[in-house]
C-alpha cells in the first residue's frame, strides 16, 4: 500500500507497529474519574476482535451499516472495525427525529444498526418489523434484551481473541483508496438528509492536505465532543487520529467540556463558534471580577498579544522587543488565566460551520489565540479552505484553498469547487451516486463568498438564507446577527425580514454574561431567564446594544424592532443543529407571533 493513498487498514496497522505503545484512546465509564486508555496496538487488536465479530454477524463488504452513539469508545472502535470488515458506514444523529432514522435507513438500505442503549433502539425496532426496510437485526450496547432481538454488544467483544488472521477477515481483501468508507448525510435543515458518498481517497488526501498548513506537535491530543455524525468531528476526531497517530479524548457529554479541557491542556482545539462564544463570555464573566491591579496588568498583556497576533496577520515581521513582550506577557499573565479553562497550551485553535463574530476573535487574539477560521461542506471531506499559521491568515476570513482544492466565485457570489477532496455525489436508493458536479467539475456549494487579492476567501452566508426586503434589497442575515451578538448580553440572534420592509431581531440573552452583567450594574441576583429578559435595565441596555449595532450596519441591514426571549436555543429544543448551526425555519415556524408582533403598527 503507497503511503501516499492510505486506508483505515493500512493506517492501523501502520500506527501499531510504528508506536504500538503510544495512546490511542481515552475516555471515563459513566460515574468514573478516572480515564481508560487504549494503545495503538490494543485499538489495532480491539478493531481485529471487532471485524471478525461483525462478520460473524453477517456483515459483508460494500453492506452499509449505521450507528446511533454518542462519543464512547464503543462507537469509535466499531466505526473502524466494520470498515476493516469491508463495510460503508454511517453515523446518524442522536437527536434525528423518528422519520429522519427511517429515511436514512431505507436510504442506504442498512441490514445491521448498532445503538447505545436499549431506550434509543425503540425507534429502530420498528424499523425491523418494518418490510420496507432492509434492517434484520439491531445490536445495543447497554441494557440488550434478548426477547426484544437484541444482540448484545457484549457478545461482540466476549468472542475468541481474534487477529488479522482470523478467517473471518483474513479472505476479505483490504478495501482500496477507491472504496466507500463513509456516507455522511446532511443535517437536513431543508428536507430530508442526503447522504454524502465518501471514500478513502476523499477522507485521507483531505487529511493530507490540512496536515501541510497546521503545525502541531506529533502525536497531538484531541479531545472529542461533537458528534461523530458530523463531519468535522469524523475527520478531526476519528480519520485524523489514525493518519497522525493522535491521541483521542472522548467527551461522551458536551456539558463535561471545560472539566475536560482542564484536564487534557490540548495542543489543538476546534470548536464552532457557538462553543468559542460560551467559551469567551465565561471566561469574560471570570475577568471582570479581578482586582483592579490584575485587570490593569491583563489589559497590557492583552494589548501586546493583539499587536503580536495583527503583525503575523498582515504577515510583518515581528519585532524582538514585541516578540519578547509577548512571550513575557503569555507567560506570566495570559498563560494562567487561560489555564483556567484548559487552553494554555493550544497552538492551533480553529473554528468553523458559521461566522465567528469578529470581536469574538478579537477578544481571542487579545489573549494570544488567533482562531483560525476554516471553511468546509460534508461535500468536501470537511476542510476546503483554511487560515493557517504557517502560510498565512485573515482574521474574520475563511483562509485560502487546500492543496488541491479549486475554488472559484460564480456571478451570483455562489463559490464553488473542485477537486480530488471533493466528492463525487449523493447516495441514490439503489446503491448508486448522483453526480453532483456540473459539466467541468465544479459543485456550487450554496455560500456566497468572495475572493480577495491574496487569495484569502470571506463567506458571507447561505445562498437561500439571503433575506430579500420588499424593497429588493438583499442582506445577509449572519454579519448582522454577529453585529448583534458583539455585546456580551446578547448571546443569540436570529434576524427576519424577507418580503418585509425593514428587518426585526429575537435576541436572546447569554447565559453566563447577563446574570454577571446584572449583578455589576444592580439589577438584581441571576433570577432565573425570564426575570432578566423582562428587567428595565437590561432591555434598555439590549435596546443600547441592537442601537449600538445599528449604527455600524448600512440601512438596509438595520434592525427596526427587536424581542427578547426568555430561553436560550439549543440542538434539545430543535432551534440549533447538533453541530449549533442555526436553524432558521424552526426559528421562523416556532416564533410567528412574535415576528409577526414585530411587524404590528
Amino acid at each position: 500500500m503507497s503511503p501516499t493513498t492510505p486506508t483505515v487498514a493500512h493506517l492501523l496497522q501502520r500506527n501499531a507497529d510504528t508506536w504500538p505503545d503510544r495512546p490511542a484512546l481515552s475516555w471515563r465509564e459513566p460515574g468514573s474519574a478516572d480515564w481508560t486508555v487504549l494503545t495503538w496496538s490494543q485499538v489495532r487488536d480491539s478493531v481485529a476482535r471487532l471485524a471478525a465479530a461483525y462478520a460473524a454477524l453477517g456483515v459483508a463488504p460494500g453492506d452499509h451499516v449505521l450507528l446511533m452513539m454518542g462519543n464512547r469508545p464503543e462507537h469509535w472502535l466499531s466505526d473502524l472495525a466494520l470498515v476493516r470488515a469491508g463495510a460503508v458506514t454511517t453515523t446518524v444523529y442522536s437527536t434525528s427525529a423518528p422519520d429522519q432514522v427511517r429515511h436514512i435507513a431505507r436510504h442506504c438500505r442498512a441490514r445491521l444498526a448498532v445503538v447505545g442503549d436499549a431506550a434509543s433502539a425503540g425507534v429502530w425496532e420498528r424499523l425491523v418489523a418494518d418490510p420496507d426496510t432492509p434492517l434484520e437485526r439491531l445490536v445495543v450496547v447497554d441494557g440488550a434484551d434478548p426477547d426484544r432481538a437484541h444482540v448484545p454488544y457484549a457478545d461482540l467483544v466476549a468472542e475468541p481473541a481474534a487477529g488479522p488472521d482470523d478467517p473471518a477477515i483474513a479472505t476479505r481483501p483490504d478495501p482500496g483508496p477507491d472504496d466507500r468508507l463513509t456516507v455522511v448525510y446532511t443535517s437536513g435543515t431543508t428536507g430530508d438528509p442526503k447522504g454524502v458518498v465518501l471514500t478513502h481517497r476523499h477522507v485521507f488526501g483531505n487529511a493530507t492536505a490540512l496536515d501541510r498548513v497546521v503545525d502541531l506537535p506529533d502525536h497531538a491530543e484531541h479531545i472529542c465532543y461533537l458528534p461523530l455524525a458530523h463531519i468535522a468531528e469524523r475527520m478531526l476526531g476519528l480519520y485524523l487520529p489514525l493518519f497522525r497517530a493522535s491521541h483521542v479524548w472522548l467527551c461522551a457529554d458536551p456539558e463535561q467540556l471545560p472539566e475536560v479541557l482542564r484536564h487534557v491542556r490540548p495542543p489543538q482545539f476546534f470548536g464552532v463558534p457557538r462553543v468559542w462564544e460560551k467559551l469567551a463570555s465565561a471566561l469574560r464573566a471570570g475577568l471582570d471580577r479581578l482586582p483592579g491591579d490584575r485587570r490593569a496588568a491583563l489589559e497590557r498583556a492583552r494589548a501586546l498579544a493583539a499587536e503580536h497576533v495583527a503583525r503575523l496577520e498582515r504577515g510583518e515581521e515581528v519585532p524582538d522587543d514585541l516578540a519578547e513582550g509577548f512571550e513575557r506577557a503569555r507567560e506570566q499573565v495570559l498563560a494562567p488565566v487561560l489555564a483556567a479553562v484548559g487552553l494554555d497550551r493550544v497552538v492551533w485553535a480553529a473554528s468553523a460551520s458559521a461566522p465567528m463574530p469578529l470581536d469574538v476573535v478579537r477578544f481571542w487574539a487579545g489573549m494570544g489565540l488567533a482562531v483560525m477560521d476554516a471553511w468546509g461542506l460534508t461535500e468536501s471531506a470537511g476542510v476546503a479552505t483554511v487560515n493557517s499559521p504557517v502560510s498565512g491568515f485573515r482574521l474574520g476570513s475563511v483562509g485560502r484553498p487546500l492543496d488541491g482544492v479549486e475554488l472559484r466565485v460564480a456571478d451570483d457570489g455562489e463559490v464553488l469547487l473542485r477537486g480530488a477532496t471533493v466528492f463525487e455525489g449523493y447516495l441514490r436508493p439503489d446503491g448508486t451516486v448522483e453526480p453532483a458536479a456540473d459539466a467541468e467539475g465544479w459543485f456550487a456549494t450554496g455560500d456566497v463568498g468572495r475572493r480577495d487579492d491574496d487569495g484569502f476567501v470571506w463567506i458571507t452566508d447561505r445562498k437561500k438564507e439571503l433575506i430579500i426586503t420588499s424593497h429588493g434589497k438583499n442582506v445577509a442575515p449572519s454579519p448582522v446577527e454577529n453585529a448583534l451578538k458583539e455585546h456580551p448580553l446578547i448571546g443569540q440572534a436570529y434576524v427576519h425580514g424577507d418580503g418585509r420592509p425593514h428587518l426585526v431581531a429575537l435576541l436572546v440573552l447569554d447565559p453566563e454574561a447577563a446574570p454577571a452583567w446584572a449583578a455589576a450594574h444592580g439589577a438584581g441576583t441571576a433570577g432565573d431567564g425570564r426575570s432578566l429578559a423582562e428587567h428595565p435595565a437590561v432591555l434598555a441596555e439590549v435596546d443600547r446594544a441592537v442601537a449600538a449595532a445599528n449604527a455600524r450596519l448600512s440601512r438596509a441591514e438595520q434592525v427596526k424592532r427587536h424581542r427578547l426571549l426568555d430561553r436560550e436555543w439549543g440542538p434539545g429544543t430543535g432551534e440549533l443543529t447538533p453541530s449549533l448551526k442555526l436553524r432558521r425555519r424552526v426559528v421562523q415556524d416556532r416564533y410567528r407571533d412574535e415576528l409577526a408582533g414585530l411587524y404590528a403598527p
